[in-house]
């Protein structure tokens, strides 16, 4: 086995959505409390929300949120591949932050061995650089049909020498023969790397779980060795999962309705949580056209797939819908492969994004867009000019990640002080915006500027909030540290190392 100098935790799962990325995110910040120089990791992820690092690079949002937990800047070797899903079975393959094509699994998999190249350069490269790296797994390390080419779980963890913490899910039912079943269906030769497990999402008497909690240890031989609350009063960053729609879309005459409209490739729909936090707005995402009625602000997402999502659109009888709340002065807010839908034509002339050519857009700003072959990876930090929703001079930070040119065929007024005048536009006569800049509602400045400018539109005072969206950041991170901490062994697991 190769020796490193870090030392490494791995958190594997039972399963999807089982709470890894969030335990991963809480021990970082856990060790970082303590002084350790601590990093997260993860071999493979599956995704669409990705962010740009500074050197201009992609990589999944939840390692970028894991380095945070660490005081880190996002590092493309915490994440060496990505996979963007862009058809049920093809992803586009983004190799150390760089595209590589896309693929799908039979495809994929045949690289194997050179991505496992690549993914133990990566780790070796951190492991070098900190003391602790904490490793996230994939799914789960039991899909007996892909555990020969797993190279984020076991594979992962043996290269390593890590310590690994199998989580389950108590939420979903069944969770000791999940657990027990995950563990039997590991390999023999990488069971001695599993130290114990992890409950995550409990929610009642503690007392009445630990006859199951000392039934499970005995027959299995390992320690359960923390218990985690189902909490709901700390917000944590969105890997895949759009946040569940908890409260019925309704008409607010106080507050600022902003619908999201959720084509089937949705990505980095996290663009629009610092919206979900301020006092005066309302936002959910929509699932149905009907709701796009109630609202005062409608936003288009990005997509990975943005021709077949506007196809989809249309043939749901989103399109009508939208111009139509267009014409009585609903605002329209496009992002990346929303903004490009709101033009009048999409072009993918060499079959980039799917088998469709030529597609009318939206047909509301005078734009149009051409897929090309490379990829715009970059981070950009611009100042406001003066319009209808910025006052001229607001920093406006964020990244960009789009295939697609787009092109300016008419009156449009500039939002941000570049020459590249299609990075942010706004229709010279109707409420629609356009923009590739994802993250431009993180500036508190710029996010609360939007806010009020809707607030005008609805006959509503400007309201100043006062929010920091970096500083809840870092709060809701101090709050998940300390309820792992409190519901865990931490001295326990640190002897582990």
């Amino acid at each position: 086995m190769k020796k490193h100098r870090a030392r490494a935790l791995m958190i594997q799962g039972t399963g999807s959505g089982v709470g890894k990325s969030v335990l991963v995110a809480a021990l970082g910040r856990i060790l970082k409390e303590m002084g350790i120089n601590v990093a997260p990791f993860k071999a493979q992820n599956m995704a669409l929300n990705s962010y740009v690092t500074a050197d201009g690079l992609e990589m999944g949002r939840a390692q970028v949120y894991q380095a945070e937990a660490c005081g880190l800047q996002p590092d493309v070797r915490m994440n060496p591949i990505l996979l963007k899903p862009s058809a049920d079975n093809c992803s586009q393959v983004i190799l150390l932050g760089r595209p590589d094509g896309n693929r799908n699994a039979r495809d994929y998999y045949r690289r194997y061995k050179r991505h496992r190249e690549i993914v133990q350069k990566a780790y070796d490269e951190l492991a070098r650089e900190y003391e602790v790296i904490v490793i996230e797994g994939a799914g789960s390390p039991a899909e007996i049909n892909l555990q020969d080419r797993d190279l984020v779980n076991m594979q992962m963890a043996q290269y390593a020498g890590a310590r690994v913490l199998i989580v389950g899910d108590i939420d979903r039912g069944g969770v000791f023969a999940w657990m027990k079943g995950t563990y039997d269906l590991i390999q023999e030769e990488y069971k001695p790397l599993v130290k114990g497990f992890l409950i995550n999402k409990f929610r009642g008497d503690r007392a009445l779980l630990e006859p199951g909690i000392e039934m499970f240890e005995k027959g299995i031989n390992l320690p359960v060795l923390g218990v985690f609350p189902y909490f709901r009063d700390i917000w944590v960053d969105e890997e895949d999962a759009i946040p569940p729609q908890v409260i019925k879309l309704e008409v607010d005459t106080e507050k600022v309705v902003i619908g999201v409209v959720v084509p089937p490739r949705i990505s980095n729909f996290t663009d629009f949580t610092p919206l979900t936090l301020e006092p005066d707005v309302s936002l959910r995402f929509l699932r149905s056209p009907a709701e796009i009625d109630l609202c005062d602000c409608l936003i288009l997402p990005g997509s990975k797939a943005t021709l077949a999502d506007t196809v989809h659109l249309r043939n749901h009888g989103w399109n009508a819908r939208i111009k139509e709340a267009c014409a009585r002065g609903t605002a329209i807010v496009g992002i990346c492969g929303g903004y490009q839908m709101l033009g009048e034509k999409l072009f993918d002339p060499y079959g980039a994004e799917s088998d469709v050519r030529e597609i009318e857009g939206l047909g509301l700003l005078p734009v149009e867009t051409t897929i090309e072959r490379e990829k715009v990876l970059r981070q950009v930090c611009h100042r406001t000019v003066f319009s209808p929703v910025f006052p001229a001079g607001t920093s406006v930070f964020g990244y960009e990640i789009h295939m697609g040119r787009t092109r300016v065929k008419g009156h449009i007024l500039p939002l941000v002080d570049t020459p590249e005048t299609a990075v942010a536009v706004m229709s010279g006569h109707s409420p629609v915006l356009g923009t590739y800049i994802h993250g431009i509602f993180d500036s508190d400045q710029a996010r609360r500027s939007f806010i009020n400018w809707l607030r005008r539109q609805k006959g509503l005072p400007p309201y100043t909030s006062g929010f920091s969206y970096h500083l809840f950041r870092q709060e809701q991170l101090d709050k998940l540290a300390k309820v792992v901490r409190e519901n865990c062994d931490v001295e326990r697991i640190l002897r582990l190392l």
